[in-house]
């Protein structure tokens, strides 16, 4: 049993979620396309951004692409397995551009349904946390907990990471 349409792979920040969803798209055996979402706006972000780059290593096909998940996916072939890495960051750049989050999450989960190749979408779990003393911290929560059920409505394979070890929720991973 190979990887599915789409997995989803939760988990809080630092948790091996990245190296989990990784390892799933290595073992299928397909190329690979990483779809990054980060943008390094700071030093750290940027050093985050390249230790993910040497830990994938140069086989991967890399699409940058923080906003339009559905245009990098229009280039993606069968034969492929894709790393959305993460929605985290999608949604928190939409945020920060005031867009239409429904409408965005609409057309990112139509994008994901019409995909010829499985995808492996990471999302942070943000709703296990303190609440956010802001609005905007809360619109963010709120919006973050609703696009993970969305995505785990769709998905065949969800999991959880915690402390680098995956816990399955919905499904069966690949053998």
């Amino acid at each position: 049993m190979g990887l599915g349409k789409l997995t989803l792979v939760l988990g809080g920040a630092a948790s091996g979620k990245s190296a989990r969803a990784e390892a799933l798209i290595v073992a299928s055996g397909l190329s690979r396309v990483y779809v990054a979402t980060a943008q390094a706006f700071d030093d750290e972000m940027e050093d985050k951004i390249l230790r993910h780059q040497e830990m994938r290593g140069p086989d991967w096909r890399t699409v940058e692409e923080p906003l339009d998940i559905a245009a990098a996916l229009e280039g993606v072939r069968e034969g492929e397995a894709v790393l959305l890495d993460c929605v985290t960051l999608w949604l928190s750049n939409h945020l920060l551009e005031e867009s239409d989050l429904e409408a965005e999450t609409e057309r990112l989960l139509a994008a994901l349904d019409a995909c010829p190749a499985p995808v492996v979408v990471v999302s942070n779990e943000a709703g296990m946390g303190v609440v956010p003393d802001t609005s905007l911290g809360r619109r963010f929560r709120n919006a973050q907990g609703r696009l993970n059920q969305e995505l785990a409505a769709r998905a065949e394979l969800v999991m959880a990471v915690m402390a680098g070890l995956p816990m399955v929720l919905k499904g069966r991973l690949p053998e």
